[in-house]
């Protein structure tokens, strides 16, 4: 899949997400959506453009996909 797509994919699941006041939970919910529906190859996929740029991520979609990170 186009990273261009997965960013799109990240962003929009952030949107929807940012309603949520506290950002930390919110974040959360991303990360664990992510890990339940994305395949492990999009997740390497997103993971591996955060780290190398990351500027086309949101704020809070960076944060989430940051969390994928930790071990």
């Amino acid at each position: 899949m186009k990273i261009e797509r997965l960013i799109k994919m990240a962003n929009d699941i952030g949107d929807f997400f940012n309603a949520e006041s506290n950002k930390e939970i919110a974040a959360e919910g991303i990360t664990k959506h992510i890990l339940r529906s994305w395949d492990p190859r999009m997740r390497r996929d997103i993971i591996a453009y955060c780290q190398q740029d990351g500027s086309a991520l949101s704020e809070l979609a960076r944060k989430a996909v940051s969390r994928l990170e930790q071990p």
